[in-house]
């Protein structure tokens, strides 16, 4: 019982003597606290992370002296650094406080001064590091700065400020991405994705990139520890016993089918602890008997918590995927006045050309995404899916059909025009151009957008806070041939007896697996680099490691062996001794990474071009179906705009503008102007807050338009072409913009504009700022 008194109560002097140091002292606490500064939330403010900020949105928020509409064509350039070498590099320079991070020097790291290009120190010979951009880290009171990649299917760190391998990360400074992917690590012929992962807190999220072969390494999504390189996490892209998803796939397929990966970029909501993750096509990509069903994750978006890996929502947006339209731009984190309230989505624009909108928190679409349904499959043992999501809203931002009546008129001639008219007409009668189409094993099938076509990675950025979206898209259809049925277990690459000539061996070799995306002439066809001179780039050891393993977007060839690799090598102008590398002049600090990183690892692959046989007790066809490359080489076919830049209103779900980004020289000289480039696929842009959206293009310039209108601002020639994402910092109160040039141009049908080397400007990376006044 409470018992109220109105008389004074006398304390005694000890009591109120510790009451008055007690109060003292939470004075002194909290003034202490209150002149502390605050650890601000830098989101849209630095560029520390691949793509600018942990969104993704590659948002410039920008203060004090800044770039606007009014002055962006005083632009100039402030400093250019050379890679000194012919590399192409796709690589996203991070700016931390005064220090920029590239790539040069033949995959060496390089630390600059970023207001003056100096070279701080060179971490040489990073051979086989994930060549699109790094991860930075930095511990809370700043006394611990890392630099994470992927290099040869390891995670490794490097000590920032030094420029030194960390011995104390992982195992002797290496973690192994081969394994906890419940397969045999020496199966797995590549399993690191060319793009970096995201961090969060303590952790980096990472996806991968296993190829698309039969039976190649799952794809699943891994968080470890920064410090310690312990794997925290694991979430399963392809569901096992007992989880969600697992019953829309055959039973055991998780022992045997592989990719649904991330091997784009994933966004991250830094505020909610979400990580949003687009998850490409199982494997293999073009036919699946081995897999009926809708096969969860498969060419999904997927949110996950990114403290424990569970799952949050997903949303497939490609049932039973079999045309390879894996999403890889990453998802934009907006937020958009829906209905009069406003409300967190997230937009993902993927290869097929539309762009799905959701809530970021519930996953419910913003507008209905209508199940509609397709043609069916005629090839025996497939079961195509018989519907797919379709978004009645907003509407798709590529073509998704190609004109016969319209054909390209620069670069092919009357006599080609009318030839291919007439072929697309017959297809159209077969019904063999549609988006959803699936492969035949009788006939030839297009595919607008293709494999490679509407938006690919880097090619989405947003204004967050007024939910804009920009999406650059690629007007590039796959035309696939029919599909071989080959019976499991035959090797196909079997040699004739007695002697041949290794260099006429080697243009067998070449034809059969090469040329489809490197060209006749070894020239390279839109993202695949020219191989000219591959001797002045890649030694023996190097070439064979890539031709096993893969990299990037190109496929692992492991069933061809080293003397096969060695055959194709000596074709392409090399020698068994290999290239000579001279290390770069300059403060080189370390040199390889962590010992035992570069190490070559054959994969133990079994079953030639097939893969290796399923596993003990699955029921699985007898035959497997396959095709060559992506059904590449057409690019050119279609009218222009060949790529072009779409701004999305997603308040209202309609288009704001659209137009073409850049122009293909070749067309120009007959008057196209505003054309877009063919083949040119990795660009990105940059929105700022003064209304600017900065973009490179692929005829090696860079644009500033007006966010609002589209209209351009500004251009600047560059030294080459450019490829991977922009970035841009702020120092000393001024704001720089940095553009990796690197990339050798090309125009039409692959036509090279340097057919020499040696006639190739040098590449590098440039940056530009307003002049002094």
């Amino acid at each position: 019982m409470e018992v109220k008194s109105n008389r004074l109560v006398t304390i005694p002097f000890q009591i109120r003597f510790k009451i008055g140091v007690l109060l003292l002292m939470g004075a002194i606490c909290i003034g202490i606290t209150a002149c502390q500064p605050k650890k601000q939330d830098n989101q849209h403010t630095t560029w520390k992370d691949y793509g600018g900020s942990p969104d993704q949105s590659k948002f410039v928020k920008m203060s004090g002296n800044v770039i606007n509409k009014s002055n962006v064509d005083q632009l100039k350039e402030a400093w250019f650094y050379p890679t000194g070498d012919d590399h192409v590099y796709q690589f996203n320079p991070l700016i931390v406080d005064t220090v920029m991070y590239v790539l040069a020097h033949n995959n060496s790291l390089v630390a600059l001064n970023a207001k003056t290009g100096k070279e701080i120190w060179i971490h040489t010979d990073l051979r086989g590091i994930a060549r699109r951009g790094i991860n930075y880290w930095e511990s809370a009171d700043g006394t611990d700065k890392r630099l994470l990649f992927q290099m040869n299917d390891y995670l490794q760190a490097i000590d920032a400020e030094t420029g030194k391998s960390i011995l104390s990360f992982g195992n002797k400074g290496l973690v192994d991405l081969r394994k906890g992917l419940g397969r045999d690590p020496k199966t797995i012929s590549r399993v690191q994705s060319g793009t970096p992962g995201k961090i969060y807190k303590n952790l980096i999220i990472l996806g991968s990139a296993p190829g698309e072969n039969y039976l190649v390494a799952p794809g699943h999504i891994r968080a470890y520890n920064v410090i310690t390189g312990k794997r925290e996490w694991i979430f399963h892209t392809i569901p096992q016993p007992g989880e969600f998803g697992y019953d829309t796939w055959p039973k055991d397929a998780y022992k045997y089918t592989g990719g649904v990966n991330c091997w784009g970029e994933m966004s991250l909501d830094k505020k909610r602890g979400i990580v949003y993750i687009p998850l490409g096509s199982p494997t293999y990509d073009y036919y699946g008997a081995d897999r009926h069903g809708k096969d969860l994750f498969g060419t999904s978006i997927v949110a996950l918590n990114a403290k424990t890996g569970k799952r949050l929502w997903h949303f497939q947006l490609v049932h039973h995927d079999l045309w390879d339209f894996d999403p890889s731009a990453a998802p934009q984190l907006i937020t958009v006045n829906h209905k009069g309230k406003e409300v967190p989505a997230v937009a993902l624009a993927d290869k097929n050309g539309y762009l799905y909108v959701f809530n970021r928190v519930t996953g419910k679409p913003i507008w209905p995404i209508k199940e509609q349904k397709v043609p069916s499959s005629n090839i025996p043992g497939e079961q195509a899916w018989p519907t797919q999501p379709i978004p009645t809203k907003p509407k798709p931002f590529a073509r998704h059909r190609i004109n016969p009546d319209s054909l390209n008129p620069y670069h092919l001639t009357k006599e080609e025009q009318n030839k291919w008219h007439d072929k697309l007409i017959k297809l159209q009668n077969e019904d063999r151009t549609g988006l959803f189409t699936p492969l035949s094993n009788k006939k030839q099938t297009i595919s607008v957008p293709g494999a490679v076509g509407g938006a690919n990675w880097g090619n989405t950025a947003a204004n967050p806070d007024k939910g804009i979206v920009y999406v650059i898209s690629k007007a590039w259809p796959s035309i696939y041939p029919p599909l071989q049925k080959k019976a499991f277990g035959k090797n196909a690459e079997q040699r004739p007896g007695g002697y041949v000539n290794p260099v006429k061996a080697g243009l067998g070799l070449y034809k059969k697996n090469c040329q489809t995306c490197h060209g006749s002439n070894r020239q390279g066809i839109g993202s695949a680099p020219s191989l000219k001179s591959i001797e002045t780039r890649l030694s023996f050891e190097d070439f064979q490691h890539t031709v096993s393993s893969g990299r990037g977007e190109m496929p692992s060839f492991s069933f061809l062996s080293k003397k096969k690799a060695e055959e194709i090598y000596r074709y392409l102008g090399g020698t068994r001794g290999g290239s000579v590398v001279k290390p770069p002049k300059g403060p080189v600090v370390a040199s390889g990474g962590a010992p035992g990183g570069q190490k070559y690892r054959p994969a133990e692959r079994s079953g030639g071009r097939l893969g290796p046989p399923y596993p003990k007790g699955v029921d699985a066809p007898s035959v497997r179906y396959y095709m060559n490359g992506w059904g590449l080489g057409y690019d050119y076919l279609m009218s222009p705009p060949w790529t072009y830049i779409v701004a999305y209103d997603l308040n209202k779900g309609t288009i704001k503008w659209r137009r073409p980004l850049g122009t293909d020289e070749l067309a120009a000289k007959k008057g196209g102007n505003n054309t877009g480039v063919i083949g040119a696929q990795r660009n990105g842009m940059i929105v700022t807050s003064t209304g600017l959206l900065f973009s490179t293009a692929g005829d090696g310039k860079v644009y500033a338009f007006d966010a609002e209108t589209g209209k351009q601002l500004w251009m600047s020639d560059l030294p080459t072409g450019t490829e991977g994402l922009p970035s841009m910092y702020k120092l000393n109160g001024k704001y720089y913009l940095v553009v990796t040039d690197t990339t050798p141009l090309e125009w039409g049908k692959g036509v090279p504009e340097y057919e020499n080397k040696e006639n190739r400007p040098q590449g590098g990376y440039e940056v530009f700022a307003l002049p002094e006044h």
